[in-house]
């Protein structure tokens, strides 16, 4: 890293590093850990650039009381994973942001998960004043793609959902088709099931975290038109209003 990059890696560092200190006072625990290792781990980059040998030492005390802090929290859910009592909740409010499934998802992903449980009656298709729309497909879709870039190893995605019914069921039957023909390339299995009777929603994650989103994974407002900020990166897209509750259990399930 040059000295030109110092800067904006500093800048970076402490944006990162405010944002773990702001969720570690609202308890969002495991997030706040990821925040804090990407943060130090900027603050540790700039600090083999730095020739000041004052502001080096500076930072080396900030790294080291943010180190305590995440051991700290990291010894905190070990406890509360093994008494089984982990619980986090975050709220989505209406119009907000920030909460793309990467951002969402990513501090629950692990290099151990390789298997996944996705449970929502809509992953299906709707009609709109005579139009087809495939927004639940589309957000299931980008569910996949979110998964295959993270750093996990996920080969097996299990979806149960509800069956469209009339003209609807065909096209739901062939776009999941599609979607599944796709995964196989890239050597992930898509097995899916069909209840007329499920209506909670839930993602499972073999590596034992279990994340509840009250409006499943259709969380997302439309966009205002098809060149508005937001319509590309989700992160800035629009939320509706729902609540995300994250639990651990042990006990994962088996295929």
């Amino acid at each position: 890293m040059t000295q030109n990059n110092v800067p904006g890696m500093e800048a970076s560092a402490v944006s990162i590093l405010k944002r773990a200190v702001e969720l570690d006072n609202i308890a969002r625990f495991q997030e706040s850990i990821v925040c804090y290792q990407e943060g130090i781990q900027l603050l540790l980059d700039v600090m083999k650039a730095l020739k000041d040998e004052s502001k080096k030492a500076h930072y080396r005390e900030k790294i080291r009381g943010y180190m305590e802090r995440a051991e700290q929290i990291k010894a905190h859910l070990v406890r509360e994973k093994e008494e089984g009592k982990y619980h986090e909740q975050i709220k989505i409010t209406g119009d907000g942001t920030g909460f793309s499934y990467e951002t969402l998802f990513k501090p629950y992903i692990s290099e151990t998960l390789t298997e996944v449980w996705v449970e929502d009656p809509y992953i299906r298709y709707t009609h709109q004043r005579c139009m087809l729309v495939l927004f639940q497909l589309y957000n299931f879709l980008r569910f996949c793609e979110m998964l295959q870039k993270a750093s996990c190893q996920v080969k097996n995605i299990h979806l149960l959902t509800t069956q469209d019914d009339g003209e609807n069921s065909s096209q739901q039957l062939s776009a999941l088709a599609e979607i599944r023909q796709s995964l196989q390339t890239f050597g992930v299995t898509l097995d899916i099931e069909y209840s007329s009777t499920i209506h909670d929603r839930e993602i499972r994650f073999n590596n034992g975290w279990i994340i509840k989103i009250g409006r499943g994974l259709d969380y997302f407002k439309k966009p205002k038109g098809r060149f508005t900020i937001g319509y590309c990166d989700f992160d800035l897209r629009q939320c509706q209003e729902t609540t995300v509750d994250v639990f651990h259990t042990k006990h994962t399930r088996s295929s």
